[in-house]
């Protein structure tokens, strides 16, 4: 049996090489010559810098913790503001100086000046003499600290004579009006102190003594008192004030129709 499947095993494996051969034989087609190799004589390129990829981060894994700069106290201003203040309550703030109260205002050249004047004078001869004046002026600001102006007075005067003094059946006392002209004068040196002067020519009564019986009485003549002190003055706004002054006075003769000393209230008033 192996005898005989021998021989056609053989026939089977000649069929099947056969066109395989047939094949080789037959294929002419030209191949290229294989490429020669080549030296790469070209620079060496720099080297490519790589960034590290960092590994990703895990979940698990703690994120370090970015520092949150803390917010500046609320009762704290921040550096960029300011706080409002009644002076600008937009909290903006003006050069010193520069504000509307600030600014020089301009001088009022004119004001209302009336005083009103008590005296008493208990060391005379003749005896006591009270007296009460009022006199309004207008006066005028030759600059900042000095002021002129003229005025009217009227003045009032209680006089008690002794008995030594009196003629039987004459009174114990006299009162008498006197009205005049004035001009006064004033300078601050200080702050709110100033000096006061001035110069009165009154048409008054006053008192006589007869030279044989020594008997008081009245009658009327043209007197001149000039005056001088210090006063203080408070201020109730910019435009009024309120003045008090003591003054001297140099006539202190039996003409005198004010006493010793002369203590005047005024009242000052800026006219536009």
């Amino acid at each position: 049996m192996k005898r005989t499947l021998l021989p056609w095993a053989l026939a089977g494996a000649a069929l099947f090489m056969a066109p395989a051969a047939a094949l080789a034989q037959t294929d002419t087609t030209a191949r290229p010559a294989p490429a020669k190799p080549q030296l790469n004589t070209a620079p060496p390129a720099a080297p490519v810098p790589t960034t590290p990829t960092p590994a990703p981060q895990k979940e698990y894994e703690a994120r370090p913790s970015v520092p949150v700069p803390a917010p500046p106290p609320v009762d704290q201003p921040l550096p960029t503001q300011t706080r409002p203040n009644p002076d600008s309550p937009s909290g903006l703030e003006f050069p010193e100086g520069s504000r509307a109260s600030e600014q020089p205002k301009p001088l009022r050249k004119y004001f209302l000046y009336a005083n009103f004047g008590l005296g008493y004078n208990g060391s005379s001869a003749y005896g006591s003499q009270f007296s009460a004046s009022i006199a309004p002026a207008i006066g005028y600001r030759i600059n900042e600290r000095f002021a002129v102006g003229p005025g009217i007075s009227y003045a009032f005067n209680n006089y008690s004579i002794p008995a030594q003094f009196r003629a039987p059946g004459t009174p114990s006392s006299y009162q008498t009006n006197n009205i005049g002209l004035k001009g006064f004068a004033q300078f601050i040196f200080y702050k709110d102190f100033f000096v006061h002067g001035e110069y009165e020519v009154t048409r008054a009564e006053v008192l006589f003594q007869d030279q044989n019986t020594g008997v008081i009485s009245t009658g009327k003549i043209t007197v001149n008192t000039p005056l001088a002190g210090v006063g203080y003055r408070s201020r109730f706004s910019d435009r009024a004030a309120a003045d008090i002054v003591v003054l001297y006075n140099f006539n202190d003769g039996l003409d005198d129709i004010y006493g010793q000393p002369v203590i005047r209230f005024s009242f000052l008033f800026d006219l536009k």
